[in-house]
C-alpha cells in the first residue's frame, strides 16, 4: 500500500478545492475552525446566514438519530444543547457528504453513499453509548464521514475509481480492497488526511484512519465504526456491490460483549432510524 507523499497530499487536496468549492458560510466555518479564539455565537452567526446550511443541521439534530427530548428551532439552541464542537463538526460533515458524485455507473450513487452513511453514523451513535468516556456525537461525525475516502477517489481519479469497480464485482471482493489493489492507496487515509486538514479533533481522524483495523490497538471509534458498517451491510444498506457484510474479529467481539448477529439484536429495532437514513439522501 501507498504511503501518501506530500507531493499527492498537495495535489489531492488541490483536486478537491478544484471539484467544487464549499460555500462561503463553509468556508467561514473552517476558519473558525482554524481560530482558537472564535465564539459560539460566532459560529451561530456564520450558520445562520446560510438557510441551506442551517436546515440541514437542524434536520440532523432533530432526526430520530438523535432523539432529544424536545426539537430545536434554532442554530443557538443546537449549539447550547449539543455544543460548539458538534455543532461545527457537523456542518462541515454535511458539507463534505455535498462533494458526493451523483452516479458512477450505476454502482455508486450519491443517495446510496448518503444513505449508507447517515445509517452507519446512527448505529455508531448508538453503539457509542456503550462507551460514556467518549462524546457520543464523536461517534456520529465519525460513521457519518468513514467514506469519505472512497467518494474523493472516484472525483479525483474517476478511471481508476471505475476500474477498481470492475475488480471488485469480477473478483468478489469489498471496493476498499478493490481500490487498494488497483490505486495501491487506502480510502481510508485519504479521508483521515482531508479531515485532519479541516481541523476536525485528532480522535475523529484517528477513528477514520484505523476503521479496518482487526486487532486490540484499534481506537474505540474504528471499532465502533467497524460495527456499525458491517451492521448496516447486514441490513443492507450500502451503496457499492460486493460489500458484503463480515463477522466481527476476535478483538470486536470482546469490546462489545457478543457476535454481530448478537450485538445487532441487542440494538433492538432500527427501522425508524434506517428509514430516517432513507429520508436524509436528498442532503
Amino acid at each position: 500500500m501507498k504511503t501518501l507523499s506530500p507531493d499527492f497530499v498537495k495535489e489531492l487536496l488541490d483536486a478537491i478545492d478544484r471539484i467544487q468549492a464549499f460555500p462561503t458560510s463553509v468556508q467561514n466555518i473552517l476558519k473558525l475552525a482554524r481560530d482558537n479564539t472564535s465564539a459560539p455565537r460566532d459560529l451561530v452567526d456564520v450558520i445562520q446566514r446560510d438557510p441551506i446550511v442551517t436546515i440541514k443541521v437542524l434536520r440532523v439534530v432533530n432526526s430520530a438519530y438523535y432523539s432529544l427530548p424536545r426539537q430545536l428551532t434554532s442554530i443557538e439552541h443546537a449549539v447550547v444543547f449539543l455544543g460548539f464542537n458538534t455543532i461545527k463538526n457537523l456542518a462541515l460533515s454535511l458539507a463534505a457528504l455535498s462533494l458526493a458524485p451523483g452516479q458512477l455507473r450505476g454502482v455508486l450513487d450519491n443517495k446510496a453513499y448518503l444513505h449508507h452513511s447517515m445509517a452507519t453514523a446512527a448505529i455508531a451513535r448508538r453503539l457509542g453509548a456503550r462507551f460514556p468516556a467518549i462524546d457520543a456525537n464523536d461517534f456520529f461525525i465519525a460513521g457519518l464521514l468513514h467514506d469519505f475516502g472512497k467518494v474523493v477517489l472516484a472525483q479525483v481519479m474517476p478511471a481508476q475509481f471505475r476500474k477498481a469497480l470492475e475488480y471488485a464485482l469480477w473478483h468478489e471482493v469489498s471496493l476498499h480492497s478493490a481500490l487498494i489493489e488497483i490505486t495501491g492507496i487506502d480510502q481510508s487515509e485519504v479521508g483521515a488526511m482531508l479531515l485532519e486538514h479541516w481541523r476536525f479533533p485528532a480522535e475523529l481522524v484517528d477513528g477514520i484512519r484505523h476503521q479496518y483495523a482487526r486487532n486490540d490497538n484499534a481506537p474505540t471509534l474504528s471499532v465502533c465504526i467497524q460495527a456499525a458498517n458491517q451492521i448496516c451491510k447486514h441490513a443492507g444498506v450500502d451503496f457499492a456491490a460486493n460489500d458484503k457484510p463480515q463477522v466481527f474479529s476476535a478483538p470486536m467481539e470482546q469490546v462489545f460483549g457478543g457476535t454481530l448477529e448478537t450485538v445487532m439484536e441487542s440494538l433492538g429495532d432500527m427501522a425508524e432510524v434506517l428509514q430516517s437514513a432513507m429520508h436524509f439522501s436528498d442532503l
